[in-house]
């Protein structure tokens, strides 16, 4: 049973065709400006035309989705999305069952499922994009929450707010890889898009003193979201998602800072890098046609 599955984000819209046991038979990328959701809704009915053999969609979306109904309430980046029946709305345009699950627990899934969280009953995703994402494995079990906004790691706090803009203090404003180049931007006196992630970090390796400034600054918030983390939920393991976390030299990066709150050993890359959307897309979906999945296998 072959299933489509798309990743959704701000930039990119991942496709690809996965087994219903999780196996990753063709995947491409699709690049999305400024966020349009009218674009990616486009590009998903393409991509299901060119492939008559599907027999369903999942899909990884940001943002807080009910899982049961594939509501979106609020699109993340994607403000197109907020309000958004998706799952009913996918479904009437192609016929095809549809199911949508919160982005950062679709990479906690593929974990669980095919990953190094295999068999373990306390464990965290955190993921690191435009926003800071992540999700929460307690006792056994996803956390949803009340209003399926747990793990929403982005909003805890790196430092003590001083303003009445509290958010101006979280990991979404100080821990994402826009606000690492923007203040590399800001400091040479360039443009956001003149200036990625990789050349700071390239920056760091040679011993640049403003990359090496910026990037400690970066890293000690995300240590200390995750020393929090760590506290509160005792965690056998963080996974860290992202395309950063696949970086040479990254986890070594962190793992260091991680020394200074002595929690070193926690922190872990994700199994399957920029495929776990797709790969826990489909588990979703397993989980919401059980029934369908069986008469098939």
């Amino acid at each position: 049973m072959n299933i489509a599955a798309f990743d959704i984000g701000g930039t990119a819209l991942r496709m690809g065709i996965v087994t219903t046991q999780g196996e990753l038979l063709h995947r491409d990328k699709a690049a999305i400006k400024n966020s349009d959701g009218d674009a990616i809704l486009s590009e998903m009915l393409q991509w299901v035309a060119l492939h008559p053999d599907l027999e369903g969609i999942a899909i990884s979306a940001p943002g807080y989705v009910n899982p049961h109904t594939g509501y979106i309430e609020m699109g993340g980046a994607i403000r197109r999305f907020d309000n958004f029946a998706m799952q009913e709305w996918l479904s009437a345009q192609t016929g095809l069952p549809v199911t949508v699950e919160n982005d950062a627990n679709c990479v906690l899934l593929a974990e669980r499922w095919q990953g190094k969280a295999a068999g373990t009953d306390n464990f965290l995703v955190l993921t690191i994009g435009t926003g800071i994402g992540g999700a929460i494995f307690c006792n056994g079990k996803l956390v949803h929450g009340a209003r399926f906004r747990a793990g929403e790691f982005g909003y805890m706090l790196t430092e003590r707010a001083d303003s009445r803009k509290v958010a101006r203090h979280s990991m979404n404003e100080n821990c994402t890889l826009r606000t690492l180049r923007k203040r590399y931007a800001d400091y040479h006196g360039q443009g956001l898009d003149d200036v990625t992630g990789e050349t700071i970090f390239d920056g760091y390796d040679a011993g640049d003193v403003v990359c090496r400034r910026l990037v400690d600054d970066f890293l000690n918030g995300i240590a200390t979201g995750l020393y929090n983390l760590a506290n509160v939920f005792d965690p056998q393991t963080i996974f860290i998602g992202g395309g950063i976390a696949e970086r040479p030299g990254f986890m070594d990066l962190l793992r260091t800072h991680l020394t200074w709150f002595g929690i070193a050993d926690i922190a872990d890359v994700v199994s399957h890098g920029n495929s776990a959307g797709l790969i826990g897309a489909v588990y979703h979906f397993r989980q919401q046609y059980p029934s369908a999945i069986s008469n098939i296998e």
